[in-house]
């Protein structure tokens, strides 16, 4: 690659499948400057620029708004280590996401021939397994194995009702965030204790073991939604950002200091 090459922001704005008008905020708001700047006023833009907004537009995938991003970048100086880790993350998603697809493919040719589902291979992809390195790191192999066993008895149906739970919950979160209700009102303090009956029910997790700290836990994995984007994405409400994340870590957190 030649290193002195740049790319007008109408060649840039193509290639991203973004906006001139996009790229000309970025540089008001000091998240991405052009390499530099014609005498006719067009804006160019060089290698290390489009590494930089390769890593902006994959933390917008992710769900962060542009203060977080900018944050991001900011706080971590190596460009390679960091698309090294985005790197990681999409492949983690590819292979779930291939898992999601073949399973359902394998649903659609059972109904349309007729054929019996297989409700063993129904779920394929949807489960956790694809954290299972992540458990074992934070709370041991006897932790992913108990939650593992747990999630693989249970049957077709109660997988689908774990699931709507799951969803309904994310779902909830995210209206009661966007209706801008305080983390200690009754309604917000509600959610938190569904959220916390089903980090409870679910074997494996600390929240779940007798005489685990349950409270440092809850408020840990609160922190946790803020911090790392792919649980986090989980509870985004229409303007993006982190914003329902903070709402969820907070209401956790006074349902945790007052009941734990």
């Amino acid at each position: 690659m030649d290193h002195d090459r740049e790319w007008s922001i109408q060649q840039i704005a193509k290639l991203a499948g973004t906006t001139s008008r996009t790229l000309r905020h970025y540089d008001d708001i000091g998240l991405l400057a052009p390499s530099s700047i014609g005498h006719n006023g067009y804006r160019h833009y060089d290698r290390a620029a489009l590494v930089r907004l390769q890593r902006i537009l994959l933390l917008r995938e992710l769900g962060l708004g542009l203060p977080q991003i900018a944050d991001v970048l900011d706080r971590e100086a190596s460009e390679a280590h960091a698309l090294e880790t985005h790197l990681a993350w999409l492949r983690q998603e590819q292979g779930r996401l291939t898992r999601q697809i073949a399973s359902v493919e394998g649903t659609i040719t059972a109904l349309r021939g007729g054929e019996e589902l297989m409700a063993e291979n129904m779920f394929d992809g949807f489960d956790h397994t694809q954290y299972k390195e992540e458990v074992v790191e934070r709370w041991g192999a006897q932790a992913y194995a108990d939650s593992d066993r747990w999630w693989r008895s249970l049957s077709a149906d109660e997988k689908a009702a774990w699931q709507q739970r799951v969803s309904d919950l994310g779902r909830d979160w995210i209206a009661a965030a966007e209706a801008g209700i305080a983390p200690e009102s009754d309604e917000a303090q509600a959610l938190a204790k569904r959220h916390v009956e089903w980090l409870t029910g679910v074997p494996g997790t600390p929240a779940a073991a007798l005489g685990g700290d349950v409270k440092g836990y809850v408020i840990g994995l609160g922190e946790m939604y803020v911090a790392d984007p792919r649980f986090g994405a989980n509870y985004a409400t229409s303007e993006g950002g982190t914003a329902g994340a903070e709402f969820v870590r907070d209401a956790l957190r006074v349902y945790a200091e007052a009941n734990l």
